[in-house]
């Protein structure tokens, strides 16, 4: 079937148009599995490349709602097991949506950036994905850089909408600023992707190690997830055993010169980087006070705020722009995107 594999800022997976795909849910699933290589460590007998990161699918359609051009259906395809979640959204994996939906011809192309308005059907939110089309066409030259990703590609700016609650129902779903889980402090948070935060000092960590010494810390691991599946009720998530959400977000002092330090975990091996959504999340729970975040964060003062997340292999720039009474009105990201293949796929 005809498929793109693509990045989309730190990620990367397959790119479907939905009439490409089964209608069925179940068999479109099973397909993918076969398509990835899952369950396998090594996703040997697949084109998925044996980590989340890379096992990532978007479904893109034309769409039918007022001020959007396309939907778009994010589906995590686990490595190891026979799953495919679709409940959270990949704000990276999002940066090739607005590409690929022009290359596609679902949207037509402007001379010079063309905006791709989106509906994300995870969570039920808009975001606007701004692609570079030099006389009409998508380029994915350009100079901007982000960490994690080497050599520079054309900016893909985007800026999302209505993102507080969208999977738990409010910016907080308990109302608290601060829930005691275990005797561990925790922000329980919902900004585009739902996200347990708590200082990494709390269950022994300094929230500066190394992607690979956290995920052979067995005990820490295990004490966050025990965390993490209490949370999960408590955001309106019900059981999150076999759920990718709630993410766990340990946070400690910025070590250069950003906002805040985080170490991510998604949700059981810890993110290279951090989400695009998930740092959206963190970024704002900055702003709550009393939080666990805001304990450890560097916050500028106005209502533009630009926040650097630290994580492991760099940072992620958020931009909050804050309302006349002091909520959250918007949030921006740089991503940048790349195809790297277009063809087809076999099953």
């Amino acid at each position: 079937m005809p498929c793109a594999w693509m990045r989309g800022g730190t990620s990367k997976g397959g790119v479907f148009l939905a009439g490409d795909l089964p209608a069925d849910p179940a068999a479109r699933d099973a397909l993918l599995l076969r398509v990835m290589g899952s369950p396998d460590p090594r996703q040997i007998d697949g084109i998925g490349g044996a980590d989340p990161l890379t096992s990532k699918v978007a479904v893109v359609r034309r769409s039918a709602r007022e001020g959007v051009d396309v939907d778009y259906l994010f589906l995590q395809v686990f490595v190891d097991q026979a799953i495919v979640s679709d409940s959270q959204n990949c704000g990276n994996l999002l940066a090739a949506v607005g590409p690929f939906a022009v290359e596609r011809g679902l949207v037509a192309a402007r001379d010079g950036e063309t905006p791709v308005a989106i509906f994300m059907e995870n969570t039920g939110q808009v975001a606007v994905a701004t692609v570079a089309t030099p006389n009409r066409v998508v380029s994915y030259a350009g100079d901007a850089r982000i960490d994690g990703v080497p050599g520079t590609a054309a900016p893909v700016p985007l800026e999302f909408r209505d993102t507080a609650g969208s999977s738990c129902g409010a910016l907080l779903p308990t109302g608290n600023a601060v829930d005691m889980i275990d005797g561990i402090a925790c922000t329980l948070i919902d900004n585009g992707m739902p996200c347990v935060v708590l200082r990494a000092a709390d269950v022994g960590a300094t929230g500066y190690e190394t992607r690979e010494a956290l995920d052979a810390a067995i005990g820490l691991k295990t004490r966050i997830e025990a965390i993490r599946l209490q949370a999960g009720p408590l955001m309106n998530l019900g059981d999150v055993t076999e759920k990718s959400v709630p993410k766990m977000m340990l946070v400690a002092p910025p070590q250069q010169g950003g906002a805040v330090t985080v170490r991510s975990f998604i949700p059981h091996r810890a993110h290279a980087a951090i989400g695009v959504l998930g740092a959206v999340s963190v970024a704002t729970a900055c702003l709550v006070p009393g939080s666990p975040a805001a304990e450890v964060a560097s916050v500028p003062e106005g209502a533009r705020k630009t926040l650097s997340v630290e994580h492991p292999t760099g940072e992620m720039i958020c931009l909050l722009t804050l309302g006349a009474d002091g909520l959250m009105q918007t949030a921006a990201l740089l991503r940048t995107a790349r195809k790297l293949m277009d063809g087809a796929v076999f099953a």
